[in-house]
C-alpha cells in the first residue's frame, strides 16, 4: 500500500482562508415578525433584582405594595415595625444570554433619553 502525503502550498492554504472567510462573513437579513399572544399579561413592577451566574443573567420584576398607614406617625412608624417585612411579588423573571444585555442596556438607555426628552420639565 503506497502512502501519500500532500503538502499544501501558501496559494491553497490563501484560497481555504479565503473560503471560510466568504462563509463567516455571508449575514443573511430576515425581518422579524413580531407577535404577542392575545392572552398576554402586563404586570406593573416597582421593583427589579438583576442576577448574573455563569451562563445567564436573570432580571426578576416585583410589584411591591406599600401598606396603608393612616394612623399618627408614631401608630405608622408602630405598625411598620410589627410587620417586620413587605411582601414583594415577582410578576416575571427573564433569562437572558450574556450576549444579548448590551443590547439591552444599549436599548433601554435610548428609550430612557428619548422619554426625558419629552419631559424636559421633569
Amino acid at each position: 500500500m503506497e502512502k501519500r502525503s500532500h503538502v499544501s502550498t501558501e496559494k491553497e492554504r490563501a484560497s481555504i482562508s479565503e473560503k471560510i472567510e466568504q462563509q463567516q462573513s455571508e449575514i443573511i437579513s430576515i425581518p422579524v415578525d413580531w407577535h404577542f399572544a392575545e392572552d398576554l399579561q402586563s404586570r406593573y413592577a416597582n421593583n427589579v433584582v438583576v442576577q448574573s451566574g455563569r451562563f445567564e443573567f436573570a432580571i426578576s420584576f416585583f410589584e411591591m405594595q406599600l401598606p396603608m398607614l393612616l394612623g399618627s406617625p408614631e401608630e405608622n412608624k408602630a405598625k411598620l415595625e410589627a410587620m417586620g417585612s413587605i411582601r414583594a411579588e415577582c410578576v416575571s423573571k427573564i433569562v437572558l444570554s450574556p450576549e444579548l444585555v448590551p443590547g439591552l442596556i444599549s436599548s433601554l438607555q435610548a428609550e430612557l433619553e428619548k422619554y426625558q426628552s419629552q419631559r424636559p420639565n421633569q
